[in-house]
């Protein structure tokens, strides 16, 4: 039997959609919800939260013997405020922000980076993430110099403020979310953005729901879309995967680079990370089904 047409645009429009709303692993709800609503339409599914935050949505299959489930996940690499800088520091003279990262954030990737951040009051803060030794005319060679990490970059705030008594009457306090602009894209065909990992795959599955649903298909196995909200802290769906579950497929980025079959124009099956193999069975089920459909393949290692 053919596969259901996908709707790309209303894939493509979902997923910039979702890219516009700022999730760093931690302060995800406004995603979670997004992708709640957008599921909701859909009388087939039966939605519902875990205890942390993830959204899962069930689809009765033709068969109950064996579950399947597909997970991806919302949340983004971020940071977060660390300290507020007092004046008379040596680094500084008023009210700039340390961070500290949550996951991997590359912080050179983002120099001078437009960035929000988030207050416990809801309030957003704009700012730029800026090297403590930006200005070449004063600091000369050491701007250049100036390693990119926690310790040798700030947050530079757009308002008036002189020490951190100024910084905290705008409501920010050690703790908030930082988020980064995605810089969303739509350019020859592509999507340019940061954060496709992985609201890219979430887009993906959201539009493989509505192929079905639209073609009145039924999932031959009941059928679990799990979309966590930790993954990028190393436990997005190592809670919250119903019990009744056989298979489970995490969609998700693939590496690209020196030593890799995956490239960004294939889906990849990804039988091996620093871990460990994965399932060598259900690895094989997948290639099989790739041959059967005609979808060539990488396998990155």
């Amino acid at each position: 039997m053919p596969l259901p047409k996908i709707d790309t645009e209303y894939m493509t429009t979902f997923l910039v959609d979702l890219l516009n709303i700022p999730s760093p692993t931690g302060f995800t709800e406004d995603a979670i919800a997004f992708v709640e609503k957008e599921l909701s339409v859909y009388s087939q599914l039966k939605l519902s939260r875990t205890r942390k935050g993830a959204l899962v949505a069930l689809w009765e299959g033709s068969s109950n013997d064996a579950p399947r489930a597909l997970t991806a996940h919302v949340d983004t690499l971020g940071a977060m405020v660390k300290e507020i800088k007092s004046k008379g520091r040596k680094d500084t003279n008023n009210g700039r922000l340390s961070i500290t990262r949550i996951g991997g954030l590359l912080l050179p990737a983002v120099e001078t980076e437009g960035c929000w951040v988030h207050t416990a009051s809801g309030e957003k803060i704009r700012g730029s993430l800026m090297v403590n030794t930006a200005s070449a005319h004063v600091h000369g060679v050491k701007a250049m110099e100036t390693k990119r990490d926690e310790d040798g970059m700030e947050i530079r705030l757009d308002a008036k403020v002189s020490d951190a008594d100024d910084v905290k009457d705008l409501g920010i306090q050690v703790g908030d979310f930082v988020s980064f602009d995605p810089r969303v894209e739509l350019t020859n065909g592509f999507v340019r953005s940061r954060f496709l990992d992985d609201k890219a795959c979430v887009a993906a599955i959201a539009a493989a729901i509505k192929s079905l649903a639209d073609s009145g298909t039924q999932p031959t196995q009941t059928t679990y879309f799990h979309i966590s909200n930790y993954e990028e802290v190393g436990h997005g769906a190592s809670a919250g995967i119903p019990e009744d579950v056989h298979e489970l497929i995490a969609v998700d980025m693939a590496a690209v680079g020196a030593g890799q079959e995956s490239d960004e124009f294939h889906a990849t099956i990804c039988v091996k990370d620093s871990g460990g193999p994965y399932h060598h069975g259900l690895s094989n089920k997948l290639r099989e089904l790739a041959d059967q459909h005609e979808i060539r393949i990488g396998l990155p290692r």
